[in-house]
């Protein structure tokens, strides 16, 4: 990396900035979380690579600006990390990972209060998270104070309210409410998802995802009619979306059988 930012390095690695970087950090982290789904290891291997490249490249701009280097930079980490687990490098012993993380957020607690800072249970979730993956994590800190729904099928019963209110708000066509409300009501849903144990913003990927697979067999099935969608009726398109459905069952059952 110092050898890249050399007068007689790379021109493009030598006009980067923090600010430049931050695209490229959070693009690194979702390609490498991409390729953890995945669980090919020279994708992972790759992927991680970059990610780890983006810390290098930060912590040489910080060394140009004489602020701190990359030493200093794992040095803290090591520190922090023992810092939290004295129960590995200490004497005390925790049994189960809900007392290691009891343990890791009061610590947090002494640390910000010894600088004169009053942490907040919240504190700690970037407001850059995506918004599905930042309600989890509030969500998950609140019910850490007994701030929480006592079942799954409770939080299910507030996502009816909340249906119900973004109702009443399109039936008065207010745009402002509208939004509130709909936000509450995703909100509403991560919750259920949460208490489930299942990750909210994994949902919506599935969903995503299946929802472009079946769109893009929709445009071959109309391809191959030659035939265009902004031509055709809703009904007509709807047939086909129904045929996206069978081809994927139909191919799940072939591999279900190979298997």
């Amino acid at each position: 990396m110092t050898r890249l930012r050399a007068a007689d390095g790379c021109p493009w690695d030598r006009e980067q900035t923090r600010r430049s970087l931050q695209p490229y950090l959070i693009e690194e982290a979702y390609e490498a979380l991409e390729a953890i789904d995945g669980g090919q290891r020279d994708a992972m291997l790759e992927e991680l690579g970059d990610l780890l490249f983006q810390v290098v490249f930060h912590a040489q701009i910080a060394r140009e600006l004489g602020e701190f280097t990359m030493t200093d930079l794992l040095e803290r980490l090591v520190a922090k990390m023992v810092r939290r687990h004295p129960h590995v490098f200490g004497e005390g012993k925790l049994a189960t990972p809900a007392e290691a993380l009891a343990q890791w957020e009061r610590i947090k607690g002494e640390e910000a209060s010894s600088g004169g800072k009053q942490r907040s249970a919240l504190d700690g979730v970037p407001r850059s998270l995506p918004g599905l993956l930042r309600a989890q994590r509030i969500q998950e800190k609140a019910a850490r104070t007994g701030f929480d729904w006592k079942t799954a099928a409770e939080a299910w019963a507030k996502v009816g309210e909340e249906a119900q209110e973004v109702e009443e708000a399109l039936g008065r066509g207010d745009e402002g409410k509208i939004r509130e409300e709909l936000g509450d009501l995703l909100f509403a849903t991560v919750n259920v998802a949460r208490l489930l144990g299942v990750d909210a913003e994994g949902c919506l990927q599935q969903a995503v995802e299946k929802f472009r697979r079946r769109f893009a067999f929709i445009e071959a099935d109309f391809a191959a009619r030659d035939k265009r969608l902004p031509d055709s009726s809703l009904e007509e398109i709807d047939r086909s979306w129904e045929k996206s459905k069978d081809h994927e069952r139909d191919s799940a059952g072939r591999e279900t059988g190979s298997a």
